[in-house]
């Protein structure tokens, strides 16, 4: 029998807001293949790029370069990564999960710290049927792990952040979701449970199944591999 889903048993939600990288898609082969080429050609060591999964690049290279090498190392990282997208694949459940919630009344959103040159390139190398609204790193000021991304996806599905479920992968999502004020549901492709904050653990979307009864969201577990949610301090 599945186990339980935590505190998220039972409760319906305005819409679900999904992570992208590590969440709907699997592209970290081709995250560590650009980033190491990157640092590289920048003189970094590789190894000071731990810890960042999640964070906008922007942010990545603010914290290991000067002032004055960011912007051309952000446009070089960039370049990188929309030009590689070989191997970029649709984790399992991603498919169910959007069809169940794009309908003629679309429920759910992406948030992603891509930039939109990338996201546009990954979505269009998987033929990711995207939803309506899909909010980049170019769209904030602020990526995660501040709430930014989260908020504006909710503003433009015309729902309270408060009231929605957030699907992510990495440590700094999770984070941004709980500023936001929503729900948390953790996959665990890309970061150990015992790291991942939130009010559910799966191994990933095939574990659960989204459905909208009387216009709202529900989740409930498709396997039995659910484990409860961590609670943060």
């Amino acid at each position: 029998m599945p186990r339980s889903l935590g505190t998220l048993e039972g409760r319906t939600f305005a819409a679900v807001l999904f992570d992208m990288d590590g969440t709907l898609i699997d592209s970290i082969p081709v995250v560590v293949r650009s980033w190491v080429r990157w640092a590289q050609e920048e003189g970094v060591d590789p190894h000071d790029l731990a810890g960042f999964h999640g964070v906008p690049a922007r942010g990545v290279i603010s914290a290991l370069l000067p002032p004055e090498r960011v912007e051309s190392a952000f446009e070089r990282i960039e370049a990188i990564e929309v030009a590689d997208t070989d191997g970029i694949e649709v984790l399992p459940g991603t498919l169910d999960a959007l069809a169940a919630l794009t309908g003629d009344v679309e429920l759910c959103a992406i948030a992603t710290s891509c930039t939109r040159p990338l996201a546009d390139a990954r979505l269009a190398a998987t033929a990711l049927p995207a939803p309506r609204v899909v909010v980049t790193a170019s769209d904030v000021a602020q990526g995660k792990p501040h709430p930014d991304p989260f908020l504006l996806a909710a503003t433009g599905l015309g729902v309270d952040s408060r009231d929605c479920l957030v699907v992510e992968d990495a440590p700094g999502g999770l984070e941004a979701a709980r500023a936001a004020g929503c729900a948390t549901l953790a996959v665990t492709t890309t970061t150990a449970p015992a790291d991942l904050v939130a009010d559910a653990v799966v191994r990933n979307l095939a574990d659960v199944r989204f459905s909208v009864v009387d216009g709202r969201v529900r989740v409930a577990p498709a396997a039995d591999s659910v484990t409860p949610g961590v609670t943060g301090p």
